[in-house]
């Protein structure tokens, strides 16, 4: 699902933010990105969203180089992952269904399509009676499961997620890295980019750690 080959990324202003990285991650894996703040975990995620492109090597998703994506394909590339932020960037002059219909709205699914597929994706990350709730009434661990229910809407084959449980507490921190569980079980590709060393050792998944741009380890859980 993603490959990485000797993929490096400098920015105009001469930094190196990636150095040289090499990894594949398998269908339906999920594992944890960590590092220092600094380290190039968001510049990573930004590779893989094409967000950004690297300065040399490869970066392949879904069998697709993406050096070779053209720039009228990206929106269309995009489609096929749901992107997580910490601070949710949800409008908050709209409701919470409005919110995880967007991406659908802009797909042009049919306006049954839509609801059909929204309250299942609200279902899924137990908001289902808040669909009618504007977002600034809710929690911030509810908020950012509006930002999952919108990443997943659209059944994306990878979830990349980019510091999601920075903001909340531990037990909150737990229930939404379970979410990406549920979702890894039936098959997505999950990548989580996380400072949160104690939460990520209790479970059992892959963990890749930059350093000043490099990835410095690459460790399978203990079995």
């Amino acid at each position: 699902m993603i490959r990485f080959v000797n993929a490096s990324k400098r920015y105009s202003s001469g930094f190196d933010a990636l150095q040289n990285v090499n990894f594949h991650m398998a269908p339906g894996e999920m594992a944890f990105l960590t590092g220092h703040s600094g380290a190039g975990k968001s510049s990573l995620l930004k590779l893989i969203a094409l967000l950004e492109r690297s300065s040399r090597g490869q970066v392949i998703v879904n069998n697709q180089n993406l050096a070779k994506v053209p720039r009228r394909r990206i929106p269309y590339f995009r489609r096929n992952i749901g992107i997580i932020f910490q601070d949710h960037q949800l409008l908050f002059d709209r409701t919470v269904f409005d919110n995880v219909a967007l991406p659908l709205i802009i797909a042009g699914y049919s306006r049954h399509d839509i609801a059909k597929r929204v309250r299942a994706a609200l279902d899924k990350v137990g908001l289902l009676g808040k669909e009618k709730k504007y977002p600034i009434t809710l929690s911030g661990g509810e908020q950012q499961r509006v930002g999952i229910a919108r990443a997943v809407v659209n059944k994306p084959p990878l979830i990349l997620a980019d510091e999601p449980t920075g903001n909340l507490d531990p037990e909150l921190s737990a229930e939404i890295m379970g979410l990406f569980q549920d979702f890894s079980d039936v098959g997505v590709t999950v990548l989580v980019a996380t400072h949160d060393i104690a939460l990520i050792s209790q479970l059992p998944y892959r963990t890749l750690t930059l350093k000043d741009g490099k990835l410095i380890n690459d460790t399978q859980p203990a079995s």
